[in-house]
């Protein structure tokens, strides 16, 4: 491991994996002056993708996508937001998505290529164990989201067009079917990633073929989904094959961001908080194919990476408009495409 420069009070960790060159990138972002910059650079044996964060923020678990599947988990440092490795353990297929329960006992994953799903133990100390069980999905399962209550499980399945409803038992870690096995989305949109709005009553999701946001409402006692709304992502004028990577509401709530892979545009939404339907605020051109970005904490930042142009760019975001004011920019390894990020306490 490379080490840089610890980070400082008043500054958020960006982790980045970088696939193709297989790391994982820790980036010191600076509050105050924007300043982004390397801390360390963790080489891993794989085709690192999929990142998650424990629910205390101490540990990152990444997925790699290349035999022999594995997830890693890394120690955060709390003084300083490097990593540590702390364990790994295998996963049943290429996972295309990662996901810890609410208590840290449980890692998700989704199997695009297997169809699949599978639970994985999680130690006090957030080692991860062998897949306790696995589970059959519709096809090309691309992602696994608890819901607040950490009752529920929905799964989307991007090849099937439908988002599967599971209830969990955070005791066991044991998923069950809903009497509801399945939301079905709209034909050909690819249902690909959800996010849910605080309280757990309303979600969005992405549709990765169709290019489009779908307000969802949520019971939350019955853990199903309805859809309700939708809008197309893509920017006036876009020629060319649709193709959507990702979604994140600001935490504040008040904006959501979508991200298409061909435009290589972000498009930022005003959420009405009562209904919380979208209005389109405007687009921004962003980094080559951009397939992850993420907000931190304070709602002021939003970094995005470029998967084709092998770096990530921070923008400050107008807490009032949600409009992105691009600031430094920083090249990386090969194929940079998931975004995790903390806050320094």
């Amino acid at each position: 491991m490379n080490a840089g420069l610890a980070g400082q009070p008043g500054t958020s960790i960006a982790y980045v994996s970088n696939a193709d060159s297989r790391e994982i990138s820790v980036l010191d972002l600076d509050h105050r002056s924007g300043a982004l910059s390397p801390l360390q650079t963790v080489p891993v044996d794989g085709t690192v993708m999929p990142l998650a964060l424990s629910p205390d923020r101490r540990v990152l678990y990444a997925a790699l996508r290349s035999e022999p599947f594995t997830v890693l988990a890394f120690a955060i440092d709390p003084a300083s937001g490097q990593l540590a490795p702390l364990g790994s353990a295998p996963l049943p297929d290429s996972m295309a998505h990662i996901a810890t329960d609410h208590t840290g006992r449980w890692l998700f994953a989704a199997s695009y290529g297997g169809h699949r799903i599978s639970v994985s133990p999680l130690a006090a100390d957030g080692k991860p164990g062998p897949a306790s069980q696995l589970l059959a999905t519709g096809k090309n399962a691309h992602a696994a989201i608890p819901d607040p209550a950490n009752r529920h499980l929905f799964v989307t399945s991007l090849g099937s067009d439908q988002v599967m409803q599971w209830r969990f038992d955070a005791a066991t870690g044991q998923l069950t079917p809903n009497p509801v096995a399945a939301m079905a989305a709209r034909t050909g949109s690819g249902p690909r990633h959800l996010v849910l709005r605080a309280g757990g009553r309303q979600a969005y999701l992405l549709g990765e073929l169709d290019a489009t946001v779908e307000l969802l409402d949520v019971n939350p006692e019955q853990g199903t989904l309805t859809r309700r709304a939708h809008w197309p992502i893509l920017p006036p004028g876009f020629a060319g094959k649709a193709w959507a990577a990702d979604l994140h509401l600001r935490p504040d709530g008040r904006f959501l961001y979508t991200s298409e892979r061909t435009s290589s545009t972000l498009a930022i939404w005003r959420v009405d908080a009562e209904s919380g339907m979208l209005t389109l605020v405007g687009h921004q051109a962003t980094e080559q194919q951009p397939r992850g970005f993420q907000i931190d904490a304070s709602s002021e930042w939003l970094l995005a990476a470029g998967q084709q142009s092998n770096a990530v760019t921070l923008y400050r975001i107008d807490r009032d408009s949600g409009l992105l004011k691009p600031g430094a920019r920083l090249p990386l390894g090969k194929g940079p495409n998931w975004i995790e990020m903390i806050d320094l306490r």
